[in-house]
């Protein structure tokens, strides 16, 4: 029999065959499904494309789930604090993997830049009421620059922030106390004191961890000391919240959280070359607080070398220097605020004492945020001076 060839054969529609596109093809229908059995969790850790989320918070039922996201969420950033829908086994049984379908909107997302001229925004928490900035007296030294672009990425989110200062048996950090002295913020030293930033001479001072002994039990493999005072004002802080701590690698964010929480998180020292923390916590992770109310977390994230406010609108910058507030008003429309912006009632606003002793202090660090300060800031940015 002779094989048909096209030149003797009647072509028709029913003859093609269209391959679908491997980078992807259209939906067969524009009816996406609208999960409505899709149950709730708290994602409390990312690791490698899994997610893990604690399903039935504050029930009997109560279960870790891991699952993978959706393609339809491929683009979407998913991080610790989120709530989102799962599919699937929800079950949690060992080997079980349930699909991440759904983000539910956000109260608050916490964010951050590489620097402050990159565009690509990095997400770093999402629904946190509270922000603990933990900062060391020493070993690694403070950076004033570092909890400025904190606190101004915590104003821009709605997040209540936090000072924690530790390692005050190896400095004073009454200084550093006194440079926010005008703002409406709480100070918590590793001496089991709580104060606010503006009330450090009424509260008599700070005291270092040496004025009292420290239990073996506080003690930690890097020799950071804890006073269980301090560890009890914090947990009080945290109860009924969302928090988040944030710092340099080495400050004792992980110890602070292994003291609330009892986890075995990670700890390390300080590089004795470069005087900055080694990287010990990998991904966030998100624990619960014992001998607290329902809905106390805290999650611990990595320590970061840089935080970066290309994100933020510059106004919102300037927004979160409460004691340089008042005579942003008094600007001419448009001032960039810069030490050679014509009219800037900065400069008088600080020459007459009203932003408080570390109003020059203060001010310049408002302007290296701006972009408008001094020529080395590239270079100091990687530190968060």
């Amino acid at each position: 029999m002779s094989r048909r060839t096209s030149v003797d054969y009647d072509w028709d529609e029913s003859d093609v065959r269209v391959r679908a596109n491997k980078k992807g093809s259209r939906p067969r229908t524009r009816q996406r499904p609208d999960y409505d059995d899709a149950v709730t969790g708290r994602v409390v850790t990312v690791d490698r494309g899994r997610y893990t989320a604690v399903v039935a918070e504050d029930t009997q039922d109560e279960r870790l789930v891991t699952a993978v996201r959706a393609k339809s969420l491929r683009r979407t950033p998913i991080v610790a604090g989120d709530m989102v829908g799962l599919v699937g086994d929800t079950s949690g049984a060992p080997d079980t993997l349930a699909r991440l379908v759904m983000l539910q909107e956000r109260s608050t997302l916490l964010r951050r830049s590489a620097d402050d001229t990159d565009p690509v925004e990095r997400v770093v928490v999402a629904n946190a009421d509270q922000l603990v900035i933990v900062v060391a007296a020493a070993d690694p030294t403070p950076r004033t620059g570092f909890i400025d672009r904190s606190l101004a990425a915590a104003y821009d989110a709605g997040i209540e922030p936090l000072l924690c200062i530790t390692k005050t048996d190896l400095s004073d950090p009454t200084w550093l106390i006194e440079h926010y002295r005008e703002l409406d913020l709480t100070v918590l030293t590793s001496a089991g004191q709580a104060v606010s930033a503006g009330q450090v001479q009424a509260a008599g001072g700070v005291h270092t961890a040496q004025d009292s002994p420290t239990p073996e039990s506080a003690q930690t493999d890097d020799s950071l000391p804890l006073e269980p005072g301090m560890v009890e004002t914090l947990r009080e802080h945290l109860d009924g919240k969302v928090s988040t701590m944030l710092g340099h690698s080495g400050v004792g964010k992980s110890t602070l959280v292994n003291a609330l929480t009892g986890a075995d998180r990670a700890t390390g020292g300080v590089n004795a070359v470069t005087g900055r923390g080694r990287h010990t916590s990998s991904s966030a992770l998100a624990l619960r607080v014992p001998d607290t109310g329902p809905g106390t977390w805290i999650i611990d994230t990595p320590g970061v070398r840089s935080f970066g406010l290309a994100h933020v609108d510059p106004d919102r910058i300037v927004e979160s220097f409460d004691d340089l507030g008042e005579a942003i008003a008094q600007c001419p429309k448009g001032c960039t605020h810069g030490a050679d912006a014509p009219g800037c009632a900065l400069d008088a606003w600080v020459e007459q004492g009203k932003a408080g002793a570390a109003g020059a202090a203060r001010l310049e660090s408002l302007r290296r945020l701006l972009g408008s300060g001094r020529d080395d800031e590239l270079s100091e940015k990687l530190l968060g001076s």
